[in-house]
């Protein structure tokens, strides 16, 4: 019984104790952008057309920080941010939602 409550989360390099960093992205905003140019059609205003195959590997390789990144950051014309919330979720990569960006209050 002492041995199971003696149990300590084990962090990155199975060091206990230390938390598991969070992915970061590693690409620039311009990158990232490029890189999911499959997934125009998917992402149009209105678009019924969904993600193709291309598509879904791009947002899969691409990872949930980067593509945070993407949909939290400066608008991009002919992308519609609320279908492009739905990629991960419409190609199964199983990413955590996106936190909604956080803006600084001006007084």
């Amino acid at each position: 019984m002492t041995a199971m409550m003696g149990v300590e989360a084990q962090g990155q390099l199975g060091q206990p104790g230390l938390p598991v960093p969070a992915p970061t992205c590693t690409s620039t905003f311009f990158s990232a952008l490029i890189r999911l140019i499959p997934c125009r059609a998917a992402v149009a205003p209105f678009s019924p057309i969904p993600p193709s195959e291309a598509c879904c590997n791009s947002v899969k390789a691409l990872g949930q920080p980067c593509l945070c990144i993407l949909i939290n950051g400066p608008p991009i014309s002919g992308v519609d941010r609320n279908m492009a919330l739905q990629l991960p979720e419409k190609c199964t990569a199983n990413f955590e939602p996106c936190s909604p960006p956080v803006y600084p209050i001006n007084h």
